[in-house]
């Protein structure tokens, strides 16, 4: 039987691991939060989907705008790191799919996350329908996506669960789930990597 992939990120998260996704992913989430920021002139509260140690939280925290941020993983470790490193913060440790916040907010943040549910469409669907206020905004990057293939070994490797979709079939996905203006790109590509898919989307009002 294949592991739990909280468990495996609590076990990062107990030896130090952590870290280095922050390091590894920080490229990518800058370019995620500036498209993002670009429009945002009013207040907003935001949303880290497996948020680790909640380094992109406590960064999201650092713009004006932001009047609300939370963090929420399944992964124990993870989120007793969070608190460690902010005691302040807001951080939640919680399956996602059984979760929703006490007011839905403006923008929902994921990296590196979704693909690890066997169905994410449901994910998608209930973070749309229970965490999102209309037009509020949804990105997600994805590392683990079927054109970038030196992933496709990730589950074998971790010996977890994943779910391998091309670009047009996670925006197809979006679209499914009654998003609106969705948009995919690859951030940070270079010779030898395929760069981070970045998924974009709206709520509809």
């Amino acid at each position: 039987m294949s592991r739990k992939a909280t468990d495996i990120f609590s076990e990062w998260a107990s030896i130090g691991k952590d870290e280095g996704m922050q390091k590894n992913h920080w490229n990518a989430v800058k370019n995620m939060f500036h498209t993002l920021i670009k429009e945002q002139s009013k207040p907003f509260s935001f949303i880290d989907a497996g948020c680790g140690n909640g380094w992109a939280v406590r960064e999201m925290k650092k713009s004006h705008l932001c009047v609300e941020a939370i963090g929420i993983d399944g992964a124990l470790k993870m989120i007793e790191r969070a608190k460690k490193i902010d005691p302040n913060g807001n951080y939640i440790c919680h399956d996602l799919i059984a979760w929703e916040p006490s007011t839905p907010v403006d923008i929902i943040h994921s990296m590196e996350v979704i693909y690890y549910f066997n169905d994410p469409k449901k994910i998608i669907c209930h973070m749309k329908d229970k965490w999102l206020k209309p037009n509020g905004k949804l990105i997600m990057g994805l590392d683990f996506y079927k054109e970038n293939s030196d992933c496709h070994d990730w589950p074998k490797q971790l010996d977890t669960q994943m779910t391998l979709l091309s670009i047009n079939q996670w925006v197809e996905l979006l679209k499914t789930c009654g998003l609106k203006d969705v948009i995919s790109y690859q951030a940070n590509t270079n010779d030898s990597f395929e760069g981070t898919l970045v998924l974009y989307a709206k709520k509809m009002d």
